[in-house]
């Protein structure tokens, strides 16, 4: 019985080029030997691969269940290995870098190729108040990461000395691994371990990081929270995470967390409050003090209201966006008293008294 190669990928029948590849990616990275998969499923993904990303291969097994070109795929002479990336009959190496193009970690320790290196990813959490999440704010952590070595630059030399190419790679900072398989000799390319992919040794190593071109150390960021960002979002800082020798630092994730604010709260560019107010104020209208969120005090005329609440708009007093400023929104409402006096209540008896 044919293989399904779609099922075999996980993909429908009319999925694209690219969305082969991309599948055929994640079931290499899980299943490839060199990595503790499994190898007779590395080589049925792999062979599915050979048929679906070739147009004319694929056309052939959508319309035969087989294909001929080559002697290769699934029909009488079975899966011809040397039709795919130059690998197996033969002997020919096979440099997986082809294959798993944007796949940097899963051989060579980082490395795609030509790509260069990159340092471990690292987050944190920060924790901020309403007010510095409105206006923006500078802070400073000191962090214990993986860092380039002061003393030689990160290149893990003894200051003054000079490298000597890397006998193991030819300093090509790479190096070729064969095994052997049924279906022939199967090379992977990796990273060189000696020189950790730079392709240059120290003759003298530095006494500080012991060649090694990182030190672990205490390290202090600064980091400038941008106004008007909620509660939950990422801050992301270039090159501030951990030190790979012969490569670039990764990138520091920073999640910020905003308190809650006693008065304010936050609604895109604006700024809500609740303001209660006296029930003759609110009949009969009147001013009242306000303090923003910039902590100024402010004067607010409240009209006379002829509903229970009200919205009111003070322009410019929300949050910074861009080249503007959105508006604080006073919610207004009557705040009905909790006890009436005998003389307050004869007042009201008389305003019953005259139908309102």
């Amino acid at each position: 019985m044919a293989k399904n190669y779609y099922d075999i990928l996980g993909v429908e029948k009319k999925a694209s080029q690219e969305e082969v590849k991309k599948a055929f990616r994640k079931l290499a990275q899980k299943h490839h030997p060199d990595k503790g998969g499994n190898e007779a499923t590395f080589k049925e993904i792999t062979e599915a691969y050979s048929v679906l990303s070739d147009d004319r291969k694929r056309r052939e097994y959508d319309s035969y269940g087989q294909t001929f070109a080559g002697g290769a795929g699934p029909g009488p002479g079975g899966f011809d290995p040397s039709q795919y990336g130059g690998f197996g009959q033969g002997g020919v190496e096979f440099d997986l870098n082809d294959i798993f193009e944007g796949f940097g970690d899963i051989f060579g320790g980082g490395q795609r190729g030509s790509r260069v290196k990159r340092g471990r990813d690292i987050s944190i959490d920060i924790e901020i108040s309403f007010k510095e999440s409105i206006q923006g704010v500078a802070r400073s952590v000191l962090l214990t990461k993986v860092s380039a070595c002061d003393t030689c630059d990160g290149s893990g030399a003894k200051p003054g000395t000079d490298m000597d190419t890397c006998k193991a790679c030819n300093g090509n900072g790479k190096v070729h691994e064969t095994r052997n398989s049924p279906l022939g000799s199967f090379t992977s390319v990796r990273a060189c371990s000696e020189c950790d992919g730079v392709g240059k040794i120290p003759k003298e190593k530095c006494a500080t990081c012991s060649g090694r071109g990182v030190v672990r150390k205490e390290e202090e960021i600064k980091i400038q929270i941008p106004a008007g960002i909620d509660a939950g979002e990422m801050i992301r800082l270039t090159g501030a995470g951990e030190a790979i020798k012969g490569g670039v630092a990764g990138d520091l994730y920073i999640k910020v967390h905003v308190k809650p604010h006693d008065v304010f709260k936050k609604d895109g560019v604006n700024l809500r409050m609740q303001l209660p107010v006296k029930l003759t104020d609110a009949l009969l209208g009147s001013t009242v003090s306000v303090t923003t969120i910039d902590d100024k005090v402010i004067e607010v005329k409240v009209p006379a209201m002829d509903k229970t609440e009200e919205i009111l708009r003070v322009k410019g007093k929300g949050v910074a966006y861009g080249s503007g400023t959105g508006d604080l929104l006073i919610h207004v409402s009557v705040a009905m008293p909790k006890k009436l006096s005998g003389k307050a209540k004869k007042a009201i008896e008389d305003l019953q008294n005259e139908g309102l």
